[in-house]
């Protein structure tokens, strides 16, 4: 998902992000006040998203501090179910004042009950000022600007213990032929998996396996054909697709690669996507494929010496990009959110204002876990050497970037039957009938 989160995301990110906490639950912040947006500057702007656990209470801090001098309180309410709930929760009168949608095909749908405002002046210079096109493509509908990005992961990391890749004397690897060798290599010394891998995410699961395909459809095939598979030219039953999925399944449905610290393939589906980050810090997991926004989930856990993981070449934990077929520039997916407001308060104009402008995503960045694809935010305001290197990549002309697929694809199937179908892939069903099954989803 593009934190997404994920999704995280949101997620994830992690598109996108950290644990998730029960669906409809306020996170963090102590604001009070009225349960809508009061029509003035001053008044109290409901924010609804994804973002739950220790992202949301980050992101109300942020807020918390901006109402200290614009007058603005913000309730922001973090839900486990947010991509299920949010359009009943539209169509049947119960709109927020501001949505932070992490997909843009669910933004197309939230767009399409007509309920969803333009943007206003303030956030679109915004947006033309400190954004590449390509971000504010991604708000767009129809030739209509609706949403602002607000921040950013990269999807295709793979973190691993470098005192560990040390002791095994094993390196970073450069292509995907040199990651199945590490892969063999690591299994062989340890006598164990190598890697471990997390599905869960109550009524988003799946979404990380999705993750894993888009990045194998990129290096494999190619940019100009991952953009057809997103505009549908190229369907799931097609050959790209399946090698994409032929690939993953090399390393998820082979019972001596997976799952490390949990169990059998199959524990995959049960295991929460952001718990993996402690295995990965006590040495249990050698590996494992997640976005940028993992950061955040190594901030909540501890090593066997009772310590915060340290982020870094030479610490606990790093990461390095998912290789591709050929060495070579670097190509990555990427995955954020998007800021919609169903409200033409005063009030909520000024927080959307707020939210894409270079103050915001220096003051998030800033709390940690964080990145921003805002061309005027400081990468070295980030809370890692990561996360630095993580936002000047992503903020890099020369980097090969496109954006989550199953986001960009309706969300029948980006966020419905692709999500399903990765599930039960994991679960054992046959790849063919998967992959008919996910292409069904633009039917429904």
């Amino acid at each position: 998902m593009g934190m997404s989160r994920r999704r995280w995301i949101a997620p994830l990110a992690v598109m996108g992000v950290a644990a998730f906490a029960l669906a409809g639950c306020a996170e963090g912040g102590s604001s009070g006040g009225s349960a809508s947006g009061t029509g003035a500057a001053g008044g109290t702007v409901r924010i609804s998203g994804g973002i739950t656990g220790s992202e949301a209470d980050a992101l109300q801090k942020v807020f918390d501090d901006w109402s200290k001098t614009s007058g603005i309180t913000v309730q922001y309410t973090g839900d486990k179910s947010f991509e299920a709930n949010i359009v009943t929760k539209v169509t049947g009168g119960d709109a927020p004042d501001i949505a932070i949608v992490p997909q843009p095909g669910l933004l197309k749908t939230l767009v399409g009950t007509g309920d969803v405002k333009a943007a206003p002046k303030g956030v679109e210079d915004n947006v033309d000022a400190n954004w590449s096109p390509d971000w504010k493509k991604y708000g767009t509908i129809d030739g209509t600007f609706y949403a602002a990005p607000m921040l950013a992961n990269i999807k295709g990391y793979v973190w691993y213990s470098p005192a560990k890749f040390k002791e095994w004397g094993v390196e970073i690897p450069k292509t995907w032929d040199e990651l199945l060798t590490l892969t063999k290599t690591i299994q062989e010394k340890t006598g164990a998996a190598p890697w471990c891998a997390g599905f869960e995410s109550g009524g988003a699961s799946g979404w990380p396996g999705t993750d894993w395909i888009e990045d194998l459809v990129l290096r494999q095939s190619g940019p100009d054909v991952y953009d057809q598979w997103v505009d549908g030219t190229v369907k799931f039953t097609d050959k790209p697709i399946s090698d994409a999925f032929t690939a993953v399944g090399d390393i998820l449905l082979n019972p001596a690669y997976v799952n490390a610290g949990y169990g059998d393939v199959k524990s995959i589906n049960s295991t929460a996507f952001g718990d993996v980050a402690a295995k990965v810090a006590d040495g249990s997991c050698p590996m494992t494929h997640q976005a940028s926004f993992l950061t955040a989930n190594f901030l909540t856990v501890k090593t066997a010496s009772g310590q915060t993981p340290k982020v870094a070449p030479d610490g606990d934990v790093y990461a390095f990009v998912l290789p591709g077929y050929k060495e070579g520039a670097a190509t990555i997916e990427v995955g954020g959110e998007f800021v919609a407001g169903f409200s033409d308060s005063e009030a909520t104009q000024k927080v959307l204002e707020f939210m894409s402008s270079a103050d915001f995503a220096n003051a998030r960045v800033s709390e940690g876990g964080a990145i921003s694809a805002n061309l005027k935010a400081d990468p070295s305001k980030a809370s890692s050497e990561f996360l630095t290197e993580a936002m000047k990549l992503l903020q890099d002309p020369n980097t090969t970037v496109r954006f989550d697929a199953s986001d960009l694809m309706p969300a029948t199937v980006g966020s419905g039957s692709f999500w399903k179908g990765m599930v039960d892939w994991i679960d054992g069903k046959d790849q063919a009938t998967v992959l008919s099954d996910i292409q069904a989803g633009y039917n429904n």
